[in-house]
């Protein structure tokens, strides 16, 4: 077991041990363990239908024991069946999933369960906190949205659909399929591929994220299927202790904007041994993330692991301790990517980035710190810092219409600290391109690169300034 995980373990273990001092309920949890009530509810209130990010967010990540499916005779396990749900996919179950919601939310490890060999349809839904500790939220069966943009009440957000708002120590899993029905969104006129040349066409765009926790602690999502997603399949928003394992997310190549996971003002995650292709980032990561752990995670088709975009409209942005470990990535538009706005300010900081397969990925590792969405972006001075990035034992192939490491770094802010080892990267099909870009960056190469690369930059730039300059405020 490598570190990282030995001390996640070490640590659970700890908090378990003093958690369990005081009385426990044995019959409510595999471990006949019980949690020490941490409070999900953040000092403001915010709007859970306004996707801004928070302000603040929960503390003291932990992590919370799942149900057991075994325990099927517990009183408290509240089947959205004995609610009114009908489960034929075509009647509206929204009612039976709220009214089987408050009944588990008012009870320790309440369990809404959506029982297998059943298709349940609900319209856009907030489930709200605070609620007992332990809650779980079940899928067994299938759980979809209304078909499309002409099904969809007119009094829903479509910027959601399923939303977990101000919850604790709550899961979120099964063997069952989280369906989005994202077709008839994929293809609004508004969306990239609609246009000539990429351009879009005018008329209403907005899509709904799929599953969405906002500014909630200590929570699991594990095991389901999260397919066809009108827009990103998940995203976490001012979240603490998120642990997401052994998922499967899926939609097609050129399916828009389809991130398979989406984080940002979140702190403390954990992703693992899952299977994401979607036609936009497999994971990004957004400001406000810190230590984030990702390991055993294929991607692909997909826009690889994206860390960014940072500093949009000259905003301030900080991202740092991200680990991604033992993952596949393979024909994909992108590897590992860092990609920022020029104008922005904050850093990215102590990423690794260890043992990456790349099968056919075009830029396998790039920094582009000129992000741009159109032609018209002006050169700006100011730039988030990325600083202390390594690449170690990144081997593949890759797509030679784009060279396999390209470093386009800030005129001004330079990227520093940059360190290759064991890069071997060769042509998928074609003749190997032995001029890999760099632009300002600065690093080391602690043994020889392949393809080559001549134009990373020893020691430090005079401009440099000193890390804390660039610390977010």
């Amino acid at each position: 077991m490598d570190l990282i995980r030995a001390f996640l373990v070490l640590w659970i273990t700890v908090i378990l041990f003093i958690h369990n001092m005081g009385n426990v309920e044995a019959a409510r949890y595999h471990h006949s363990r019980k949690h020490k009530k941490v409070s999900s509810a953040p000092a403001e209130t915010p709007d859970p239908q306004d996707p801004s990010p928070p302000s603040n967010s929960p503390t003291v990540p932990s992590d919370p024991y799942p149900y057991d499916p075994g325990n099927s005779t517990s009183d408290c396990v509240f089947d959205v069946r004995s609610f009114g749900a009908v489960g034929d996919g075509s009647a509206d179950d929204t009612a039976a999933f709220r009214a089987a919601w408050k009944a588990a939310c008012a009870v320790d490890s309440g369990v809404v369960l959506a029982p297998e060999n059943y298709c349940f349809k609900i319209t856009s839904t907030i489930f709200s906190g605070p609620c007992k500790p332990g809650l779980v939220f079940q899928v067994d069966g299938t759980l979809m949205p209304p078909d499309g943009p002409d099904s969809w009440p007119k009094a829903d957000s479509r910027k959601q659909w399923l939303v977990f708002y101000r919850l604790d120590q709550m899961t979120f899993n099964g063997t069952g399929i989280i369906e989005g029905n994202g077709e008839q969104w994929w293809d609004l006129p508004c969306k990239p591929h609609r246009g000539p040349d990429g351009k879009t066409s005018p008329g209403p765009c907005d899509s709904p994220a799929m599953i969405r926790f906002f500014m909630s602690s200590n929570v699991e999502v594990s095991g389901l299927r999260i397919q066809n997603s009108p827009q990103f399949h998940m995203k976490f928003d001012g979240c603490e202790g998120v642990l997401i394992n052994k998922l499967s997310i899926s939609s097609p190549k050129l399916s828009p904007n389809t991130d398979g996971i989406h984080i940002e003002n979140t702190k403390s995650v954990g992703i693992y041994d899952s299977m994401i292709s979607n036609g936009d980032d497999c994971i990004s990561i957004g400001p406000g993330c810190a230590n984030v752990d990702i390991e055993g995670v294929t991607c692909g088709p997909s826009h690889g692991i994206s860390i960014g975009s940072l500093g949009v409209h000259n905003s301030q942005a900080c991202v740092s301790n991200l680990t991604v470990r033992n993952a596949i990535i393979k024909e994909s538009d992108n590897g590992l990517r860092i990609k920022t706005w020029q104008g922005g300010t904050g850093s990215v900081a102590g990423l690794n980035f260890e043992n990456i397969q790349m099968e056919n990925v075009r830029n396998c590792i790039i920094i582009d710190q000129y992000y741009c969405l159109s032609k018209e972006c002006l050169n700006q001075t100011s730039a988030v810092h990325v600083n202390d990035v390594s690449y170690r034992n990144i081997k593949g192939t890759y797509d030679v219409r784009t060279p396999p490491i390209h470093f386009a770094c800030s005129d001004t802010v330079a990227c520093t600290n940059i360190t290759l080892s064991e890069v071997e990267l060769f042509p998928h099909e074609g003749e190997l391109l032995d001029d890999p870009f760099c632009w300002n960056a600065y690093g080391n190469q602690e043994t020889l690169t392949i393809p080559p690369i001549n134009c990373l930059r020893d020691g430090e730039p005079e401009t440099v300034l000193e890390p804390s300059a660039y610390e977010c405020t």
